[in-house]
């Protein structure tokens, strides 16, 4: 029988449990959505641990409603309803060594408890009876979620030389459910913090972007400069590098920016740890390229970034910057995003937020004066019978201009102005 398609991921879950039940095998619920659970948190997804081999999830479920990508390591995707998503069914396992320090060479399937062992943290490591409501716990993870602590299970030192983004993933744990790091644990990820560079840029990146973007991301940057990370991952912001005092107090005011933002994408984090650095040979613009580079970012991840740095200090002088260059800051699509952001800046170096206030008010302004609809085209450049080239930019924003500045306000006045400007260059 197949699922209601308004069946929700957790229903979803627990049907894909009671069906493996059904056919003889064991299926528990695994990893975060456990532990997301017991802090009260609705789990973005949901795994399921089984002693069901991949073909035998395959059998169950059926070939066409499932996708055997991750089956090497016993992981089978169940496709699930719309609205349900999909499940990741992974059968107990152990693994075996790690050659390039991120996947296991070969998997030996094996029972819950050693299934268990083999995971990265103890707050990761719990398993869900869903049928039962009952959590089973092999490593200590309930009594570490209930310290706050952040754990490796077993031998920190074997975790992180298994899998070396799990160095970065502690730092993320960490900071998102504002935990501590595991005293042993912290020591293991200071010793193997070089070995960071051995993991791929596109999975540095995917970290950074979620550390990035949670409430507690000063927490994050924080942990990254005392485990030394942040040295090997985004070096233009290491404030030891140069000289300490100033790198210090930048580095101070980098977070209280960090910390003050009120939501952020990943782009306007990155414009506030890049735009002042403690090392005066490298500007914002060159350790953009050299990050966009490193952690191989998306255009628009680059373009906005970019844009973000060549403008907020803009917004911070917004009443002495002509309204026709304030304007086009202000109508850009990313302009409510820039506006907090220099918000956040202003009130950290001034105590005060009096120049963006001053962009909000423009912001405010009935449509026809803070934007209104261009006078002129470039057809009526043409009518006009100037000849097309690099020239028509220039005209039209001299007259862009003037109408902003509400000197002119029709279109044949914005004819005359354009013809005037074209016949002065012409006679240059």
């Amino acid at each position: 029988m197949s699922p209601p398609e308004s069946q929700t991921p957790r229903e979803f879950a627990l049907l894909v449990v009671k069906r493996l039940r059904e056919a003889g095998y064991e299926a528990l619920w695994a990893g975060g959505c456990v532990r997301d659970q017991l802090l009260g948190l609705q789990p973005k997804d949901y795994d399921v641990a089984t002693s069901a081999t991949p073909d035998q999830v395959r059998h169950v479920f059926g070939r066409r409603k499932t996708l055997a990508i991750g089956a090497a390591f016993g992981v089978i995707t169940v496709m699930g309803p719309r609205q349900a998503g999909q499940i990741e069914v992974a059968t107990f396992r152990q693994d075996a060594e790690y050659s390039d320090g991120r996947h296991p060479d070969s998997v030996t399937f094996s029972s819950p408890e050693e299934d268990a062992k083999r995971r990265d943290f103890t707050i990761n490591g719990l398993f869900c009876d869903p049928l039962k409501d009952r959590v089973i716990d092999y490593v200590g993870g309930e009594r570490d979620l209930r310290a706050g602590c952040v754990r490796a299970i077993g031998d920190p030192q074997k975790r992180f030389h298994e899998d070396k983004l799990r160095l970065l993933r502690a730092v993320r744990f960490t900071a998102t459910f504002n935990f501590h790091l595991d005293p042993e644990t912290f020591d293991a990820i200071q010793e193997n913090a070089g070995r960071i560079v051995l993991v791929s840029s596109e999975r540095i990146a995917a970290e950074m972007r979620k550390i990035l973007q949670i409430p507690s991301r000063r927490l994050g940057c924080e942990l990254l400069l005392k485990t030394t990370l942040l040295s090997y991952i985004l070096p233009e912001a290491d404030p030891t590098s140069g000289d300490r005092r100033q790198a210090s107090t930048i580095w101070n005011r980098t977070l209280n920016i960090l910390e003050s933002l009120p939501q952020s994408c990943f782009s306007t984090a990155l414009t506030v740890l890049i735009r002042e650095l403690p090392n005066a040979q490298i500007s914002p613009s060159d350790a953009l390229d050299r990050i966009a580079q490193r952690w191989k970012l998306s255009n628009e991840e680059i373009r906005k970034t970019s844009w973000f740095l060549s403008h907020e200090s803009t917004l911070r002088a917004a009443s002495k910057v002509p309204w026709p260059q304030l304007q086009r800051v202000l109508v850009h699509p990313d302009s409510e995003q820039l506006v907090t952001l220099s918000e956040m800046i202003e009130q950290e170096l001034t105590g005060k937020k009096k120049q963006t206030a001053y962009c909000r008010s423009k912001m405010s302004l009935p449509a026809q004066i803070f934007n209104p609809s261009p006078l002129l085209t470039g057809n009526d450049l043409i009518d006009l019978g100037i000849p097309p080239g690099k020239r028509y930019q220039t005209i039209l924003e001299k007259v862009r201009d003037a109408q902003l500045n509400q000197e002119i306000s029709t279109k044949g006045e914005a004819l005359k102005l354009a013809r005037s400007v074209w016949e002065s260059r012409r006679d240059q």
